[in-house]
């Protein structure tokens, strides 16, 4: 019924670092070569939290985009976009508000959390509480089925899959529903409708859910079904009730912890990021002065590398041989610190080198980059759009 698709999105916070390319974009640019992919700015969503500082949103979306571009994102590959650019978001996240429990955003486990967080910012304020309706929204909108997310994100996964859940329970019925299915079965052809009515009985009889996966691979390869009709044999694999949202699957990703200059975490806001796009110069500063085992004092001084945030950036950017040099060359004090942290700056700088390249005709032309957002933001909306038609009918708001 849905294609194989996967959503991502960021909050617009300008400059990327070395954390968002190691924590998200290199994942993006692996997934574009793989999936249909969708990647977007979501400046709505920084409203939620800073609704009151919106002067430097519009430099940091193109920020971000040229980042994103020089990382090795590719326009031909996955859609680009603005979240606001596609109304459609806040209508489908309008409609979800109408029947989205109150207590079950209160029960993210990332809303109290923010709160303490962001003490010093107001988040008594429906966005806030609607941050996590908004993000399911984001999925849905797009049928994607899969996002890519850490451990920490995925409980808003979940509730986007009990939102989906939801209302295809409660609008999922349809007059007639079971002989429409029965009659989208039969356009299957003999072998395959033989096949999925198998596979539906094996899960419904005996809850086979490998027969379920199989059925729905089944309808997934099969090219001569309307929308509709897919829509009512996914909903009838499991009951008599059409699937107009689909429920996404969590894409767990591997992201190395890249600790920031000081040792803590990476943030554009304390001062301790290396920029995708720094000057080399600046980088070379930046490492060289990077703070390091405390304990070690003198150049004489051995140290232990497990208490030093250059040996979390070597576990990144070094290979075996590297690391054990460096592991026995400082617990031995046989170099400096210095010493260790050229091979940092080295890598750091040869992954940094084609981002520059590639940046540089953005750069020179910025109109090139609204003109690839234009266009991603046209082929997103057509998606939304035709996702709208059939939450609109469900919900029975469509007057023809």
């Amino acid at each position: 019924m849905f294609n194989d698709r996967v959503l991502s999105g960021m909050r617009p916070t300008g400059r990327m670092h070395i954390g968002h390319y190691h924590g998200a974009l290199r994942n993006w640019i692996r997934l574009q070569e793989e999936h249909e992919c969708l990647f977007f700015v979501a400046d709505w969503h920084a409203l939620t939290t800073h609704f009151d500082e919106t002067e430097a949103i519009s430099d940091t979306v193109w920020e971000m985009f040229v980042d994103w571009l020089a990382a090795g994102l590719d326009p031909t590959r996955a859609t680009l976009f603005i979240q606001s650019r596609v109304p459609e978001h806040a209508e489908l996240t309008l409609l979800l508000g109408m029947i989205a429990p109150v207590g079950w955003l209160e029960r993210v486990p990332t809303y109290k959390d923010q709160q303490q967080r962001l003490a010093d910012r107001d988040l008594s304020n429906y966005g806030f509480l609607g941050y996590p309706v908004m993000q399911s929204a984001d999925i849905l909108i797009y049928r994607a089925n899969m996002v890519p997310v850490g451990e920490d994100q995925v409980s808003h996964i979940e509730l986007t899959r009990e939102l989906a859940r939801r209302f295809n329970h409660i609008y999922g019925q349809e007059t007639g529903f079971e002989e429409k299915a029965k009659a989208a079965v039969k356009k299957l052809g003999s072998k395959k409708a033989k096949r999925y009515n198998e596979l539906r009985a094996a899960f419904q009889e005996k809850g086979d859910e490998a027969a379920l996966a199989t059925a729905r691979e089944l309808l997934e390869d099969t090219q001569n079904l309307s929308l509709g009709d897919r829509e009512r044999l996914f909903g009838w694999l499991e009951g008599a009730r059409r699937v107009i949202l689909p429920e996404p699957q969590p894409l767990l990703t591997e992201a190395p912890r890249v600790p920031g200059l000081d040792g803590q975490k990476m943030s554009k806001s304390t001062g301790n990021a290396i920029f995708l796009r720094e000057e080399p110069a600046e980088v070379t500063r930046k490492v060289r002065t990077m703070q390091t085992d405390p304990a070690r004092v003198r150049r004489t001084d051995p140290g232990n590398p497990e208490l030093c945030p250059v040996w979390s950036l070597h576990q990144i950017y070094s290979d075996q041989t590297t690391r054990d040099w460096v592991w026995k060359g400082c617990t031995t004090a046989a170099f400096g610190c210095l010493d260790c942290k050229q091979p940092v700056i080295e890598a750091i700088l040869k992954e940094q080198a084609p981002m520059h390249e590639r940046a540089q005709k953005y750069l020179d032309d910025p109109q090139l980059v609204r003109s690839i957002i234009a266009d991603g933001c046209e082929r997103a909306r057509k998606l939304a759009e035709e996702t709208m038609v059939d939450v609109r009918e469900a919900m029975g708001l469509r007057y023809t």
